[in-house]
């Protein structure tokens, strides 16, 4: 394990505004000051392939940490396996008026309603055109435009616009802070985002560009028949994966900090039960077919492995880090190992699922 700074940098941060301290972390990040962390290597067992893609071990940065694609490489650094960056719209935006995100101490958890605040498209593409080619995976998060009077269109634009640039595409339509967003989860509004999403791709490969996988991020909030929905669509279509899950607009009773019902999404840990048990729903929903990656609440490694358990074949995170900082990424890679070896898995595949009950 590598010596763990954060604890003597988490009082100023938390003692700035929420964003501010978010901005300042970002700024840090982009002037090289990840190298200050480190990271420990990586256990065998958690390397792993899920869409075509190989990741040494399945724990990754959530997007709406890096909008602007500004700190890839520096994330890779902390010890993830992955980052994905967005979300990004094709026009800038400022998004909604602060303060917009909220530090719940008391219950390790956050509330924002940034509203897709980001730089634009062309901004995130010209940054992601100076990287150097790297072996960590790295996905783009689109989204729509709030003014927009076609968001489909505005995915399509984005893929056809970073095509090329990332491993992967995550297509977000489970932000609570977009008015309208949220409908593009109907069966129908899915439907023809995905047939138009896909048709984005089948266009690149025609004109000789590899195929790239394309996942959609489901929102936590959903009813039974909306899984059904979901579910049916990601096992007729070409579809490569689903995120479960984004913020939830529902409050637990269980919060007690003074600012629970600020509006906008809730994540961290209070989201971990609920985000879970959508996600084991939706692994038996698709039979397991179709690759998901857990998201929500992750505060350690036993909730990654409770994850992997209910279905997901990658994880990631975001919030937890405001609380425990970059030092828990080698932590719950640890405990992952760990858990594991205690249950007879050699590798996180093996695991993949294993909470429920076998045919």
């Amino acid at each position: 394990m590598i010596f763990d700074l954060f604890p003597l940098v988490k009082p100023i941060l938390h003692n700035l505004d929420a964003e501010k301290a978010h901005t300042l972390t970002v700024n840090c990040m982009r002037v090289g000051m990840t190298g200050l962390f480190g990271q420990s290597p990586n256990p065998a067992s958690l390397k792993t392939e899920v869409f075509g893609l190989t990741f040494s071990n399945p724990v990754g940065m959530a997007a709406g940490f890096d909008k602007n694609a500004e700190v890839i490489a520096a994330t890779h650094k902390l010890g993830f396996g992955f980052a994905e960056a967005g979300t990004v719209t094709p026009l800038p935006q400022k998004g909604n008026e602060t303060p917009r995100l909220f530090r719940l101490k008391k219950d390790k958890a956050v509330i924002n309603r940034f509203g897709f605040n980001n730089k634009g498209l062309d901004y995130f593409a010209n940054g992601l055109k100076k990287l150097n080619p790297g072996t960590t995976p790295f996905g783009a998060n689109v989204g729509a435009n709030k003014q927009s009077d076609d968001k489909t269109a505005d995915y399509v634009k984005g893929i056809e616009t970073l095509y090329g640039l990332a491993d992967y595409f995550t297509v977000n339509i489970s932000s609570p802070n977009t008015p309208g967003l949220r409908a593009l989860q109907s069966k129908e509004a899915l439907s023809d985002l995905v047939i138009r999403v896909l048709a984005a791709r089948e266009r690149k490969m025609a004109a000789g560009q590899a195929r790239m996988p394309i996942l959609i991020k489901i929102a936590p909030d959903l009813t039974s028949s909306d899984m059904a929905d979901i579910a049916d669509i990601a096992l007729t279509t070409d579809i490569d994966g689903l995120i479960i899950s984004n913020t939830t607009i529902i409050r637990p009773a269980s919060l007690t900090d003074a600012q629970k019902n600020e509006t906008g999404g809730l994540s961290g840990a209070p989201l971990m039960a609920p985000s879970t048990r959508i996600l084991h729903k939706m692994y038996e929903a698709t039979g397991g077919k179709v690759p998901l990656i857990g998201v929500g609440g992750i505060m350690n490694g036993a909730d990654a492995y409770a994850k992997i358990c209910a279905g997901a074949s990658l994880v990631q995170l975001y919030s937890a880090l405001v609380y425990e900082g970059p030092g828990l990424i080698d932590r719950i890679k640890f405990d992952l190992a760990v858990l594991l070896q205690e249950n007879g898995y050699s590798s996180i595949s093996a695991a993949v699922g294993s909470a429920h009950t076998k045919p």
